[in-house]
């Protein structure tokens, strides 16, 4: 099969995908709230007469693309779930869902990944096998919805192998990017209690004040990344956010500090949080206060399997052109794909979304947001030649 077969079909159903990704970003719900955007995607599938299963973490679908009999089974991921955020864009299809957004691109995700299935399925009589599309939820909140659909026995035994890709606002639509081996960090979540004594501002003798030693243990804590981590393993330890409900003249009782910590070693992982919890102790103990901390694992590093990534980039050189095809650098953020990629062959790469001109370069995670809607044809027919490549 030729890939400009693919584009051509990709380029057909556009503007129903087009609309489609309209549709969810008008309306994104909440990690593990997907209800209505699972409707919405059932209703796609079953439009086409394409069988899934349903059900799995609450909202999670699996639509399942039947080839001509014998052959493998590949699966494609798209993830469903927006963020807490105000929407600031000045669009038609900006969100109608006060202080939820699709900041960071799951409806297209979604979008391309619903096209993808739309391709194979109208091609199931020339290719040999069975494609699993994991429509996800819950990407963005731990435990991730990845590891529950793993849990639930959402991915067959039989599946050779997963792609998922994720927007990229600083990369041109029309380009894609690929990185073999490690390429995004485990993501762990901290919590702090400090516990004093408070009282008047004026009289600090007379109290155990939590706000210095907490602002003590922030600063002592990043003796960690740049004392104790091996310095061949990206580490980051961030504080982002600290709770002390005094006032100007009010010390108060307890303070709560919120942060992250991310790498990308196992091992370093492990002892890094033993070192966590005793730098916090033993700082807040020198100044007379009591601190609880609570570390919550999450997600695991991210792997791009080399043979399966060197195939994919392979395909993707083949269909757009291998100047359309870039390295990726290594990166600090997360994603629970990072499950999948620990579970089995795993392909994580970027899509570019940006304008020529420059426009829809916004970050992701941020109000404003938004994509060159041209990306969705060139996300759709990729996932799907991928896929096809990987059936073959």
């Amino acid at each position: 099969m030729e890939s400009k077969r693919i584009k051509d079909i990709a380029a057909r159903i556009a503007p129903e995908l087009i609309e489609i990704r309209q549709h969810l970003h008008q309306h994104p719900e909440l990690s593990f709230k997907e209800e209505q955007t699972s409707v919405f995607i059932k209703s796609k599938l079953a439009d086409r007469g394409i069988a899934f299963d349903d059900g799995y973490a609450g909202t999670g679908i699996v639509a399942k693309v039947k080839g001509k009999a014998g052959g493998k089974q590949f699966a494609l991921r798209g993830d469903m779930d927006a963020l807490p955020i105000q929407e600031m864009n000045d669009v038609a299809y900006r969100s109608t869902n006060p202080g939820v957004m699709h900041a960071c691109g799951h409806d297209v995700h979604t979008s391309c990944a619903l096209g993808a299935a739309f391709i194979l399925h109208e091609l199931r009589n020339e290719w040999a096998g069975e494609a699993h599309i994991v429509f996800q939820p819950g990407e963005e909140v731990l435990p991730g919805g990845a590891s529950l659909m793993i849990k639930e026995g959402a991915l067959s035994n039989e599946l050779q192998g997963i792609v998922g890709q994720h927007v990229f606002p600083e990369l041109e639509a029309g380009k894609v990017g690929f990185r073999s081996g490690m390429y995004m960090a485990s993501c762990d979540e901290l919590y702090f209690t400090v516990k004093g004594r408070g009282g008047h501002g004026a009289l600090p003798h007379k109290n155990n004040d939590p706000v210095y030693a907490t602002a003590q243990m922030v600063v002592a804590l990043q003796q960690i990344t740049s004392r104790n981590a091996p310095p061949e393993v990206p580490t980051v330890l961030s504080i982002g956010r600290i709770i002390a409900e005094g006032a100007t003249n009010v010390i108060p009782n307890e303070v709560q500090v919120a942060g992250t910590f991310r790498t990308l070693d196992e091992e370093w992982r492990s002892k890094a949080h033993r070192l966590i919890e005793q730098v916090a102790k033993s700082t807040c103990a020198a100044n007379g206060v009591e601190v609880e901390v609570d570390i919550r694992k999450g997600y695991p590093f991210l792997i791009n399997q080399p043979e399966l990534t060197a195939r994919a980039k392979k395909a993707a050189k083949d269909y757009l052109g291998s100047e359309n095809v870039i390295d990726l650098d290594l990166r600090m953020t997360a994603e629970d794909f990072a499950y999948y990629s620990q579970h089995m062959a795993g392909c994580f790469y970027r899509l570019g979304t940006a304008s020529a001109n420059g426009e829809n370069s916004s970050a992701v995670h941020t109000p404003t947001f938004n994509i060159d809607e041209s990306a969705i044809a060139v996300g759709t027919g990729l996932m799907a030649w991928i896929a096809l490549t990987e059936l073959s």
